[in-house]
């Protein structure tokens, strides 16, 4: 392949203005799901859950492959298998070592399972590989439909439980003692992340599902100190790379996930570098403030 031919199949954009029109729901969709990964991701960031997401995921991938084979709605069988990975993993795995241990267990367990049902599955390859890296381009009203209720009765949820979420979050010692019930706000965060890994696989696969919960919240906190700016700061940084990543996939042959996974690192690698300058010139100030 010539590095013209590499080029067009990545970025093409003959025919963009009559392809822009056709994919408004799944760039809404995009969108949408944006808000819950940068919302649902800074609290797994709090809670040290980046490996529970990754575990969910391939569950979850294990259910979707599941419908896939029998001839269910795969978003439907994606969220029954991150919904029981997500209860397991909260009624199990209470202390930080129990739970990692077990996502070590279920993840090569469920991504067995996937692996065999599409191994099994006779139809088009192209909606095996779409499990692994996503496939929003093909959304329609009915799928469109059913992500944005899931998508809101995450961000309800999320909305009435935030305060003391939060507290147990940041110091759930303090917040159990203080009468907040951590072991069911855990558990009750855990459905609620089993939803938000299931509805993101429908952008970036099973296989990148830490690019859309992770990354985004983690590059706000590279630049954000205030609470409110962090979460602000994540879901913009979700919702762009999402929604960039759709309107970049429109003009190339390539699946989506690519451009989703590269915008994300970019924004983490970019506030990054401006969180190290930050910290760096305060510390400079420090050392020349106390050699005064």
């Amino acid at each position: 392949m010539s590095w013209q031919d590499l080029w067009n199949a990545i970025f093409n954009f003959s025919n963009y203005a009559e392809l822009l029109p056709l994919f408004r729901d799944s760039l809404l969709a995009g969108a949408v799901l944006g808000v819950v990964g940068g919302l649902i991701g800074t609290f797994v960031m709090m809670r040290d859950l980046a490996f529970a997401v990754h575990g969910i995921a391939e569950l979850s991938f294990a259910g979707a492959a599941f419908a896939l084979l029998i001839g269910v709605d795969v978003i439907a069988g994606s969220l029954v298998g991150s919904v029981l990975a997500a209860v397991l993993l909260g009624l199990m795995g209470v202390r930080a070592r129990d739970r990692n241990s077990i996502i070590g267990v279920l993840m090569p367990f469920g991504l067995g399972l996937g692996i065999l049902f599409l191994s099994l599955y006779q139809g088009r390859a192209a909606n095996k590989f779409g499990l692994l890296t996503g496939q929003i381009v093909s959304v329609d009203a009915t799928q469109l439909g059913a992500l944005v209720t899931a998508a809101v009765v995450v961000i309800i949820a999320l909305a009435v439980l935030w305060r003391p979420l939060s507290f147990a979050s940041v110091d759930p010692d303090i917040a159990g003692a203080r009468g907040v019930p951590v072991r069911g706000l855990s558990l009750i965060f855990m459905v609620l992340l089993g939803i938000s890994v299931a509805l993101s696989i429908q952008i970036v696969g099973a296989l990148l599902v830490l690019a859309l919960l992770i990354t985004p919240a983690a590059a706000a906190m590279q630049v954000a100190a205030s609470p409110r700016l962090v979460v602000l700061l994540s879901v913009l940084f979700a919702v762009g790379s999402t929604v960039g990543g759709i309107l970049l996939a429109l003009g190339g042959s390539i699946p989506i996930s690519p451009y989703v996974t590269t915008l994300s690192f970019l924004i983490y690698l970019v506030c990054r570098l401006i969180g190290r300058r930050r910290r760096s010139g305060r510390n400079g100030r420090v050392r020349s403030v106390s050699a005064a």
